[in-house]
C-alpha cells in the first residue's frame, strides 16, 4: 500500500511484522501524511518471510526510500533484520504485547550488535508518531520545505500548551 495522498516516489518505508501491528503503526501513516512525506506500507515478517525482508532492504535504496520505520513485537528481529541488509537509517518501533507487555519487543530492538544501528521509539502509543517525525527530521536536513512543516508543527504544540497553562492560570484566578 502506497501513501495515497502522494504521487511521488516514496521516501519512507513503513513495514510491520503482522498486519495485527496496524491499529498502532496506523499512527506512523497518519504522521507521515499529515507531513506530506510519500510512504509506503509493508507487512513483511522477518521469522515467516525472511527472504521477503532480505530483498525489501537490499533493494531499498535503489527504490529511493532514504529512512525505514520497522515495527514488531515479540522477538521484534525485524528492524534489525533490515538493518542488516542496508545502509540507510532504520527507526524500530516496539510494539506492546506479548507475555511481557512488550518489553520483549523493546529489548530486541534496542540491542542491536555493533555495526548494526537501530533508532529506538517507545513502547507506547507515542512510538509511531515519534518515529515518523525522526524520519522527518532526517529528511528535512536535504529539505528546506519539510524542515518549515516541521517547526510550524512544533510551534503548533508550543501554542497549545501555552494556551492550556493560560486556561489554567485564568480558572485558579
Amino acid at each position: 500500500m502506497q501513501n495515497e495522498t502522494a504521487a511521488e516516489k516514496p521516501l519512507v518505508g513503513l513495514v510491520m511484522g503482522s498486519d495485527s501491528d496496524w491499529p498502532l503503526v496506523s499512527k506512523a501513516h497518519e504522521t507521515l501524511s499529515q507531513l506530506g512525506i510519500a510512504h509506503e506500507v509493508r507487512v513483511i515478517s522477518a521469522h515467516r518471510t525472511p527472504d521477503a525482508a532480505h530483498e525489501y532492504s537490499a533493494t531499498a535504496e535503489g527504490r529511493g526510500l532514504k529512512v525505514i520505520l520497522a515495527a514488531a513485537g515479540g522477538a521484534a528481529h525485524l528492524a534489525g533484520v533490515l538493518a542488516a541488509g542496508t545502509t540507510l537509517p532504520v527507526i524500530g518501533i516496539p510494539v506492546p504485547g506479548g507475555s511481557l507487555g512488550g518489553l520483549e519487543a523493546l529489548l530486541a530492538t534496542v540491542q542491536m550488535p555493533s555495526g548494526i544501528p537501530v533508532a529506538t521509539v517507545a513502547l507506547s502509543s507515542s512510538g509511531p508518531a515519534n518515529a515518523a517525525i525522526l524520519a522527518a527530521e532526517i529528511l528535512a536536513l536535504g529539505d528546506s520545505a519539510l524542515k518549515r512543516r516541521l517547526h510550524e508543527r512544533k510551534a503548533r504544540l508550543r501554542e497549545k500548551v501555552e494556551a492550556a497553562d493560560a486556561a489554567l492560570r485564568a480558572s485558579l484566578a
